[in-house]
């Protein structure tokens, strides 16, 4: 049984700010939201941080690789300004600070190892030695730790072996029940957009949870749940609300 909220907020804050950013997690917390998702990746000097694309261009303007700059260098830069001139002031956060925010407003985590090419199973490593970190000595609720890739799952998973791992893909492959016992996986998490009702039961008939990405559709989310997803990761805060059912 799924014992985490249902409604989980898509990189911090959804559609109210810009995504991955701590105006994003406060947006989210305000909205009611006791539940994120958000991406991890990893600095030229190996500094967790908190953001989604690799390159340049979408989140942050101009030129470059998050792997090519210094953390000091990469934070700050705006990553606010393309979703609306009010959060011009908007940075990328560290892993850490996001965490700390997270964990002071007891809102749940999933934590996405996102690598850039090339650098999957380091990024496990250093994302996951930072968990443990900051999770030692503690009595803080544990975050799930998911990815679409393996390499940072299989590095990953020896280092936190107390916490839940979630392993996500786009359309399931055959060998999708043996990849979450590889990684001893409380939840699979796929595209929505690839399941019906009969697909959802096949799924849940193997007992694992059933968490689904990027639901924004109120409809859509209705069915989802009602077919038996645990958990949907949603962009819509204002429609597909915290409470939703």
């Amino acid at each position: 049984m799924w014992p985490y909220p249902r409604i989980i907020a898509h990189r911090g804050g959804g559609s109210l700010a810009p995504e991955n950013t701590l105006e994003a997690f406060q947006r989210g917390f305000n909205s009611g939201f006791r539940a994120v998702e958000f991406d991890v990746m990893l600095t030229k000097d190996l500094v967790p941080v908190v953001i989604h694309d690799e390159e340049f261009g979408r989140t942050i303007r101009g030129d470059g690789r998050v792997s090519d700059f210094l953390a000091d260098d990469l934070l700050k830069l705006d990553a606010g300004s393309w979703f609306a001139g009010q959060f011009a002031h908007s940075r990328v956060p560290t892993y850490r600070k996001v965490l700390e925010f997270c964990t002071q407003h007891d809102i749940w985590m999933n934590v996405e190892i996102k690598p850039a090419r090339g650098f999957e199973a380091l990024t496990g490593e250093v994302v996951a030695e930072a968990t443990r970190e900051f999770y030692q000595n503690t009595n803080y609720e544990l975050p799930l730790i998911s990815s679409f890739n393996l390499d940072a799952l299989s590095v990953a998973r020896p280092i936190l072996p107390d916490f839940p791992f979630g392993v996500l893909f786009d359309q399931l492959p055959a060998d999708w029940q043996q990849q979450l016992r590889r990684f001893d996986a409380v939840s699979l998490h796929t595209n929505h957009q690839y399941l019906n009702e009969q697909r959802v039961g096949d799924i849940k008939q193997a007992g694992c949870a059933l968490c689904c990405y990027t639901v924004n559709d109120v409809i859509r989310a209705h069915n989802l749940l009602s077919w038996g997803v645990d958990a949907l990761f949603t962009d819509n805060l204002t429609a597909i609300i915290a409470d939703f059912v």
